[in-house]
C-alpha cells in the first residue's frame, strides 16, 4: 500500500491505454493524443479503471494504475456514496474511431451478467477463453456522442417499416410470413439458427445483386441495402455473415457531431462508420450477433435481448447557459456525460459530487483548485477527486467532455 499524505493534490493528469482492434482508423486517436503514427489500426482510447486497460495517473510519489490508486482511499477518492454503491470507479470512458463495421452486440442486465459470470465460472471457462461470454459481473449501459458525422444499428426497426423492408428485398420475401404470423423473437430466432450453408444460399444472391451497385457508388447511405454490401466488399471468405439479415431489421441512425444516444441492456445495435465519444458501466460484456468472425453464442443472445420496436431518441444535451455545460441526460445510475464548451477567457466553475474524469478534444485550458493548476491541452485528460470545488479558463476556447458519476435521485 502506497501512503497518501498532503504531496497529492486533488486534480491528477491521467494518461489512457489505446486499443488496436482491426476496425480502427489510422489517424484520428493518433493526432487527439499527440502518439506517434503506426502501421497499427487505432480503434479506442480508454479512460477508466477496467482491469483490461487501467489508466495511469501521474503524482507527485510516481505513476501509479488507475485502479490500483483508487483502492488506496476510495471514500476519499470516489466519495462516499460512490464507494458504498459501487466500491470501485463505476464507469468507463472511451474515444473510438469506427472505421469498418462493428459487430452486431447486445449487453447484458447486472442479473443476467452476474449469473452468466459465475455459471462460465463454474464450468471453467477461461476469462481470456474466444468462447467466453461475460468478462465481468457488470452490466453496460453506455451513452455515445458523435464527434463527426455518425452512423449506427440501433434497435429493431417499427413493424411497419420492417414488413417494408422485407416485401422490398426480394431474397428476404419468404420470412414475411414468419414476422407476420409471430414477432420480432421468432423472425430473428430463425436467422440466426440458419445452418451457414442456408445463409449463404439465401444471401449469394442478395450480394451479387447490391454489390455492383454499391462499387458505382448507387447506393444512398441510408439504406439497408449499401451497409450491407459494405459488410460484404472485400470478404475473403465463401461464407456470408449472417449479420446482413439484422441489417434489414435494424433502425439505421445517423447522428450529427453533438448528438447522442443511449444503449440500454437488451437494445441490439451495431457502430458502422465515424468518430464517437463513449461513456458507459465499467464492463466488457458483449454477445454478439453478426458481422464478425468472434464467438456468437446463438442461445444466450435470445436471452439477452429485447425484442421490441425501437424508435430511435436522439440525446441534443440540455443546456446550462450560466455555466457552459451540456449534460446529455440518461436513466443510468452509473456514470453521467457532460460537455463544456468555453469560449475565450470565459470559466467553468464545479465542485465535484463525484470522482470525475475530464477529456480535451480541442484547444486547451488550465484547471485550478485552491492553489494548484494544471495546464491541458487537446487530447490531455485529468481526474477529479471527489468533493473538489475547482475552476477552468482557457485563453483561447476549449472543448472538454467530463465523465461523473449523478446524484443520487
Amino acid at each position: 500500500m502506497i501512503t497518501l499524505d498532503q504531496t497529492f493534490k486533488n486534480v491528477f493528469l491521467i494518461e489512457g491505454k489505446v486499443q488496436n482492434y482491426d476496425w480502427g482508423g489510422k489517424k484520428f486517436i493518433p493526432n487527439l493524443i499527440s502518439k506517434k503514427k503506426s502501421m497499427a489500426t487505432y480503434a479506442e482510447y480508454w479512460l477508466g479503471a477496467h482491469l483490461k486497460a487501467p489508466s495511469t495517473i501521474r503524482t507527485k510519489r510516481g505513476n501509479f494504475s488507475l485502479d490500483f490508486f483508487l483502492k488506496q482511499k476510495p471514500i476519499e477518492f470516489l466519495g462516499l456514496r460512490v464507494a458504498n454503491t459501487f466500491g470501485k470507479l463505476p464507469y468507463l470512458f472511451k474515444v473510438l474511431d469506427v472505421n469498418k463495421m462493428l459487430s452486431i452486440q447486445v449487453h447484458p442486465t447486472k442479473k443476467a451478467a452476474e449469473i452468466g459470470f459465475d455459471l462460465e465460472n463454474k464450468r471453467g471457462v477461461a476469462l481470456t477463453a474466444k468462447n467466453r461470454n461475460y468478462k465481468d459481473r457488470n452490466h453496460k449501459p453506455e451513452v455515445m456522442v458523435a464527434l463527426s458525422d455518425f452512423w449506427l444499428l440501433h434497435g429493431f426497426l417499427q413493424r411497419g417499416k420492417l414488413i417494408r423492408n422485407l416485401k422490398e428485398t426480394s431474397e428476404l420475401n419468404f420470412l414475411l410470413d414468419t414476422f407476420k404470423e409471430n414477432n420480432y423473437f421468432e423472425l430473428y430466432k430463425m436467422v440466426m439458427e440458419f445452418s451457414q450453408e442456408r445463409v449463404n444460399t439465401i444471401l449469394k444472391p442478395l450480394a451479387e445483386r447490391i454489390l455492383p451497385k454499391f462499387l458505382n457508388n448507387e447506393l444512398e447511405k441510408t439504406s439497408p441495402e449499401y451497409w450491407a454490401a459494405k459488410a460484404l466488399v472485400n470478404k475473403s471468405s465463401k461464407n456470408i455473415d449472417r449479420g446482413i439479415f439484422s441489417i434489414y431489421f435494424f433502425n439505421i441512425v445517423n447522428l450529427s457531431k453533438g448528438e447522442a444516444v443511449f444503449q440500454d441492456a437488451g437494445l441490439p445495435h451495431a457502430y458502422l462508420e465515424g468518430k464517437n465519444i463513449e461513456l458507459m458501466a465499467n464492463s466488457d460484456n458483449v454477445l454478439r450477433g453478426g458481422l464478425t468472425s468472434k464467438y456468437i453464442d446463438v442461445e444466450e443472445l435470445l436471452k439477452n435481448t429485447k425484442f421490441e420496436e425501437t424508435i430511435p431518441n436522439v440525446l441534443y444535451g440540455v443546456k446550462n447557459y450560466a455555466n457552459n455545460e451540456l449534460v446529455y441526460r440518461t436513466k443510468a445510475k452509473d456514470f453521467k456525460l457532460s460537455k463544456i464548451e468555453l469560449a475565450k477567457d470565459l470559466k467553468y466553475k464545479s465542485k465535484s459530487k463525484s470522482v470525475e474524469i475530464l477529456i480535451i478534444l480541442e484547444g486547451s485550458a488550465t484547471v485550478i483548485q485552491n492553489l494548484n493548476r494544471i495546464n491541458i491541452d487537446k487530447g490531455q485528460s485529468i481526474l477529479i477527486k471527489a468533493n473538489t470545488n475547482y475552476k477552468i479558463i482557457s485563453s483561447k476556447g476549449v472543448e472538454i467532455y467530463k465523465a461523473s458519476v449523478p446524484e443520487q435521485k
